[in-house]
């Protein structure tokens, strides 16, 4: 023990006198031991130096009362390009999500064309590469007529996986008949993520719709079409021995389905469905709350919490789905559904962190570790050596109202404008790179692809 004791200081001495790109100074760092306080040293984009540190630095970033997070990684945004850059394109939307402390997105296949070949997925990377504020993936969307080609597909570099739609959204995406489904999860090894809400119930409720009365879309995609398609997808994962990853869960009883079922299910909820209630949402926001699958009641949104402090959400995403003020504006149903939400990640979850709903360990969990664990990331998600220096800085004290001026996002608004929180991202950084301090950008947008075990090393 004293020999091992002895070790460690040596070790400790020996990164005190290492030279460093960056360190971070004086901040409560949170690595998979626990919160310590401790600096961080940063060489080449890597984590090389954990503690007391005293060595030269080319920047040193004073972090006192602030805590030093893995760095956030959203699994679900829709940045809307090519096709929709009127609604976000990959460098607004990414300059939104750095603004809001995330450092890594994973970006839907829901474009105009689709992202449903590697043409298509070399043409996201390129217009990424270096535009993007933030490193990024990106899905490949099944279809019928692609799905034998998903297995090479899914391996792309760059490549998040399979993206399965089973009803309808934004977007023509579609792949509900049985036969195709079998198809599509036969098709590739890789974890497969999954919209659950079923097509054919859907079709023929179409009737409980109300013009201009946008608190009938939870009656209309009720919670029913959303169990049938997660026990439909499940059932058929199985059948194919295929993991899957079932997005944007709305109600108890499917967490309480999906929690039987971790063996080959993991799961997403979303800081609106968290944080939002139909009885106030609609009433308050009409239009502006409609998305898929919809904002439900607050006993929903109470089951929601009671699930996820029980361990079975492994991930949250914030399914950003931004259209214009003119396009939400339609009077219900010809309104889109979908609303912003990569930049009021962070601090929607740190609001629920001061308030007592979230520990902060949990929240590390969902949206750091948690997508490392569950796509398998090279280097990200969490502080220790040798990882990506990828860190979100966040004060968890400060109280702030969300403004619009703040916002980043192309579409200028956001259904969470006005609200007073605690809790904000002082600074985002990726691979050693400060991207936002303070709520400034940095001159330059230096986004790369996020790297996957399943694409580096089959």
């Amino acid at each position: 023990m004293l020999r091992q004791a002895q070790g460690e200081r040596n070790a400790r001495e020996v990164a005190m006198t290492q030279t460093f790109d960056l360190i971070l100074k004086n901040g409560t760092a949170h690595t998979p031991g626990g919160a310590e306080r401790a600096d961080v040293g940063v060489r080449d984009g890597k984590i090389v130096a954990i503690g007391a540190l005293a060595g030269d630095a080319a920047e040193v970033i004073d972090c006192t009362g602030l805590d030093v997070l893995p760095g956030v990684i959203d699994s679900q945004v829709h940045f809307r390009e090519p096709g929709l850059e009127h609604k976000e394109d990959l460098e607004s939307g990414s300059r939104a999500a750095v603004m809001g402390g995330v450092t890594a997105v994973f970006e839907m296949p829901n474009t105009s064309p689709n992202t449903d070949s590697a043409a298509r997925v070399a043409d996201k990377l390129k217009r990424a590469h270096h535009r993007m504020w933030c490193d990024h993936a990106f899905y490949v969307g099944a279809t019928a007529e692609n799905a034998e080609d998903l297995k090479d597909l899914e391996r792309i570099p760059g490549t998040a996986g399979v993206k399965i739609f089973m009803g309808a959204s934004t977007g023509s995406l579609l792949v509900d008949d049985h036969r195709a489904l079998a198809r599509v999860l036969a098709s590739g090894r890789r974890r497969v993520a999954i919209h659950a809400e079923d097509e054919a119930r859907m079709n023929a409720r179409k009737d409980y719709r109300v013009d201009g009365d946008a608190a009938s879309h939870p009656v209309w995609r009720d919670d029913e079409s959303a169990m049938i398609a997660t026990k439909r997808i499940i059932a058929l994962a199985r059948e194919a021995k295929r993991r899957i990853h079932i997005l944007h869960i709305t109600t108890p009883a499917e967490l309480a389905y999906i929690a039987q079922n971790k063996d080959i299910a993991t799961c997403e909820v979303t800081p609106q469905h968290l944080t939002m209630a139909a009885e106030d949402a609609y009433p308050r926001l009409g239009s502006y709350a409609q998305m898929n699958p919809p904002i439900r009641s607050g006993a929903h949104r109470d089951g929601l919490w009671d699930y996820l402090n029980q361990g079975v959400p492994d991930v949250l995403g914030s399914d950003h789905a931004p259209h214009t003020i003119e396009e939400k504006a339609k009077p219900y149903p010809a309104s889109p559904s979908g609303m912003p939400g990569v930049q009021t990640l962070v601090p929607l979850l740190l609001n629920h962190v001061a308030e007592g709903r979230l520990t902060l360990r949990r929240f590390i969990e969902l949206t750091s570790s948690g997508p490392q664990r569950v796509f398998g990331l090279v280097g990200k998600g969490r502080i220790a050596l040798g990882y990506d220096a990828d860190f979100t800085v966040v004060d968890l004290k400060k109280r702030w109202t969300v403004g619009r001026d703040w916002l980043a996002s192309r579409c200028g608004w956001s259904p969470f404008e006005g609200m007073e929180l605690t809790g904000k991202a002082t600074g985002t950084i990726v691979r050693g790179r400060r991207v936002m301090w303070e709520d400034t950008l940095a001159n330059q947008a230096l986004g790369e692809a996020v790297r996957f075990e399943a694409t580096e090393f089959g």
